[in-house]
């Protein structure tokens, strides 16, 4: 199958069908490789290999033909020229951002991140002198005022976790060009199907696999995508010396999940609107954010930049963390949990699990307050979910 005939596909062919690798005994499925090491023929042959001068494999701590199944076929969905995947999607994050800079050089970061993610440009970064700066990434004169010399990197979530706030992409990477700095986007919340940060401009795109991906709880992965020659300069050497490398069983786990993505992430973002349309008209309910709705803060840019809305919601019950614990108690379908993407709903208190390392000012600077919550809607009927939710909140009431 010509290469050109890839490219041409649509999204739902190329996560059934890209990079297929098939063995010669001509599998339907793909197959798993679990092998750490490659024969050779002849020492000379392992010498070329080594040297880069025929291909193959070496090492599954480099690369593994399982492995290089899903970064192809993630490239094909993300319109990337290459890919490397790893262990989990921190350690794509921890990646993309500490092989791209040196002691000296400066991040801006959008203020709003995964507490993780925050923690690697807040406390990690620093210590090996790179300095950093979080701005209240919505605005572009934000990003523009923390610029100095010695500005590297610009690294964004949008929609951001958990308050679900939409970043420019196409302006800050406008803004990171002029400076010959290179932009950095998780574009997790969103999926590579209701947004597509490298048409919009940026540099590099990171994913936490473990999400929408693989979609069903099994396994973790992450990966790093980006133009050739950034992954050969910046990320190689890094990966192939640091280890972070995606389990072949994993790399399967999530070729399979990549088959069913586009029908997932389409039953879930319906089901997102009707129940995030159901909560904005709850007494209970004091504040709701979804992408999909016109009253959302960035509307506009949501209009420019994303195809859809959101698998998920956030928002606020009256009453503080005691309601926002009962509510979540009282919940029977949606079940209580830090993941998201995931084909069952679940639900989680923000302040108390995936930001609670964050100070109270800092998580109030955010949005995030004591009666926030993050909903992730599942492949469950919509109705059912609102039936849920209504009876919670009612108890809660």
């Amino acid at each position: 199958m010509s290469h050109d005939a890839e490219r041409n596909w649509k999204p739902e062919t190329s996560l059934v069908h890209g990079g297929t690798l098939r063995s010669e005994f001509g599998e339907t499925s793909e197959a798993i490789y679990l092998t750490q090491g490659y024969v050779y023929e002849t020492a000379e042959a392992a010498e070329a290999r080594f040297k880069g001068e025929t291909e193959g494999f070496i090492y599954s701590r480099y690369a593994n033909p399982t492995v290089d199944m899903f970064e192809k076929r993630m490239c094909a969905l993300e319109g990337a020229e290459d890919a490397r995947a790893m262990a989990s999607g921190m350690a794509a994050v921890t990646a993309a951002i500490l092989c791209s800079l040196k002691a000296g050089d400066h991040i801006v970061a959008a203020r709003a991140l995964f507490g993780s993610c925050r923690w690697v440009v807040e406390k990690l970064a620093p210590r090996y002198g790179i300095e950093a700066t979080l701005v209240d990434g919505t605005r572009i004169e934000n990003w523009q005022a923390a610029i100095r010399p010695n500005t590297k990197l610009f690294f964004l979530e949008s929609p951001t976790n958990p308050t679900l706030e939409v970043i420019d992409i196409a302006a800050v990477a406008r803004l990171a060009n002029e400076v010959g700095a290179r932009v950095v986007v998780d574009n997790v919340f969103a999926t590579p199907l209701q947004q597509k940060p490298l048409e919009l401009g940026a540099h590099i795109v990171v994913y936490s696999a473990t999400k929408h991906i693989d979609g069903q709880g099994r396994c973790l992965g992450g990966v790093v995508l980006s133009d050739k020659k950034w992954i050969d300069e910046n990320l190689h050497d890094y990966f192939r010396h640091t280890g972070p490398s995606l389990s072949p069983f994993n790399a399967w786990t999530l070729l399979k999940g990549l088959e069913t993505l586009p029908l997932r992430v389409r039953q879930q973002t319906e089901s997102a609107a009707k129940i995030a349309d159901f909560l904005a008209d709850r007494t209970e309910v004091a504040r709701l954010i979804y992408p999909g709705r016109p009253d959302h803060p960035q509307a506009d840019v949501i209009a420019r930049q994303m195809k859809g809305g959101s698998t998920l919601i956030c928002f606020d019950v009256k009453g503080g963390k005691k309601a926002a614990f009962a509510l979540s108690n009282a919940l029977r379908l949606i079940l209580i949990s830090n993941n998201l993407g995931d084909a069952k709903s679940l639900i989680t208190h923000p302040a108390t699990t995936t930001h609670k390392n964050l100070t109270d000012e800092a998580r109030a600077e955010l949005g995030i307050g004591p009666g926030t919550l993050r909903l992730s809607v599942g492949l469950e009927d919509a109705g059912d979910l609102i039936d849920d939710l209504e009876r919670a909140l009612k108890a809660v009431g």
